[in-house]
């Protein structure tokens, strides 16, 4: 296994644990969250974030949450069993600005009755906003959990709606 580093990001959404090595980007954590931010122990810390590995994560991440970017190109390498993966990779093509219900993500993986599955795998997954299961929602329309907790994933559903009719206007004079 590749070394990992890691460092602490401040961010609109608070504190953020970002981690990767060689292979990619690995685990995006908010502290605070329903998952405990404490970095492994086997882990070198880069104060910075601007080691091979991190540097890239980190400046896309910034750029995202400041509205300045909308699809990121980054190396993922979330660690999980297949169906979750399978997840992970749908949830990566859930447009900008787009949210579906887990219902809906369910079809798309091929698996139409398996919504809490899809749910917990959402849940599960290791590289929050950049694989962005913020995207999915209540068959409602109302916003259910999420790992950061509700109020970030409205933070970041808002950013998206506010910034979206900004990127459409310039991506149709360019």
């Amino acid at each position: 296994m590749e070394l990992v580093n890691f460092t602490w990001m401040e961010s609109p959404v608070g504190r953020l644990l970002v981690a990767a090595d060689e292979v990619g980007l690995r685990h995006i954590v908010f502290s605070g969250g329903r998952e405990l931010a404490e970095p492994r122990p086997q882990w070198r810390e880069d104060p910075a974030g601007r080691s091979a590995p991190l540097g890239e994560p980190v400046r896309q991440l910034r750029a995202f949450l400041a509205g300045e970017l909308r699809e990121f190109d980054l190396k993922l390498a979330p660690v999980g069993p297949e169906f979750h993966q399978r997840v992970w990779r749908e949830l990566c093509n859930i447009r900008y600005g787009e949210m579906i219900s887990y219902g809906e993500l369910a079809r798309r993986v091929g698996s139409p009755n398996a919504s809490r599955a899809v749910g917990r795998a959402n849940g599960a997954n290791p590289i929050p906003i950049v694989i962005p299961c913020h995207r999915v929602i209540g068959s409602d329309g109302k916003l259910t959990g999420y790992g950061g907790g509700l109020p970030r994933k409205e933070f970041l559903l808002a950013l998206e709606r506010t910034q979206l009719p900004l990127w459409r206007a310039m991506t149709a004079v360019s």
